[in-house]
């Protein structure tokens, strides 16, 4: 087994919430496993899934249904040591507005069209405090991202992920909103597609050349209506969470961390700017 320093952030103390600086520890690596869970809010929307393994190689990419269903799907990933990457609220306590690590990731990517919604407790949504807490309960996964625990879960978003991983000057149009066609999507899918291919030369490295991915691009170049192109969506941007949470633990240096336990937090490629 090789043993890789691992940085966590310094919680915020003061009363501006911003990204903190990293001491360092140890982590003995083992045969871990990188989750991206690309989380529907409500539990009847399909949920992307995909795993990586220690070498970033993608294993598993599909889409769940109901809670049951992606228990299934993450069950026999997760048994032993893992960092799951979720693009969901994992801490809601606010009653009211954005919490403070979407003020704060704001701040920085909403330039960008990267800006985080907001999530509180006055949303139906997070009432109970969200479906992203409860998957993590449920997995009794540690939410702490200066944890040493072998099962982690870590709250991500990719839009802003992809601004820093991919120097992008604005996000890419892939999600349905009103005005955007068909053929607009499919572009924006498919070059999403393309730069997360190009992570096989990057560091730490991806590789997604398996049948499930082929398929999901298959679907992508195939869809001739949006509600085909969404099959695809989930998935793609699942590989991409769990590639974030592979980039967190191999390169905590580059991370940004916004937020802190208490009212939520968020863990990002960092800006260059902020490298």
């Amino acid at each position: 087994m090789a043993t890789i320093s691992v940085l966590a952030y310094r919680l915020a103390r003061t009363s501006g919430i911003t990204a903190r600086p990293v001491t360092d520890r140890q982590l003995t690596v083992c045969a871990v496993h990188f989750v991206g869970v690309d989380l529907a809010w409500g539990r009847r929307s399909p949920t992307g899934v995909a795993v990586l393994d220690a070498e970033g190689t993608l294993r598993h990419v599909g889409v769940a249904g109901g809670d049951a269903d992606l228990l299934a799907h993450l069950d026999p990933w997760i048994s032993d040591e893992c960092v799951v990457a979720v693009d969901a609220p994992l801490v809601v306590v606010n009653e009211s507005g954005n919490r403070p690590c979407e003020a704060a990731l704001n701040r920085d990517f909403r330039r960008f069209d990267a800006g985080a919604h907001p999530a509180n407790t006055g949303l139906a949504w997070f009432a109970d405090g969200g479906r992203g807490a409860r998957l993590c309960a449920a997995l009794r996964l540690d939410l702490d991202p200066a944890s040493c625990s072998p099962r982690r879960a870590m709250e991500v978003y990719p839009h802003a992920a992809s601004i820093a991983l991919f120097g992008l000057r604005r996000t890419l149009k892939y999600k349905q909103k009103s005005g955007r066609d068909l053929a607009l999507l499919r572009s924006e899918l498919l070059r999403l597609m393309d730069l997360i291919e190009g992570l096989r030369s990057a560091h730490p490295a991806l590789d997604v050349d398996v049948d499930g991915w082929e398929n999901l691009r298959q679907t992508v170049t195939g869809a001739t209506t949006k509600a085909r192109l969404r099959l695809a969506e989930d998935p793609v941007d699942a590989v991409l969470c769990a590639y974030i949470g592979r980039y967190a633990f191999e390169r905590p240096q580059d991370v940004t961390v916004y937020g802190d336990t208490t009212t939520g937090c968020i863990v990002t490629p960092a800006l260059p700017s902020r490298t």
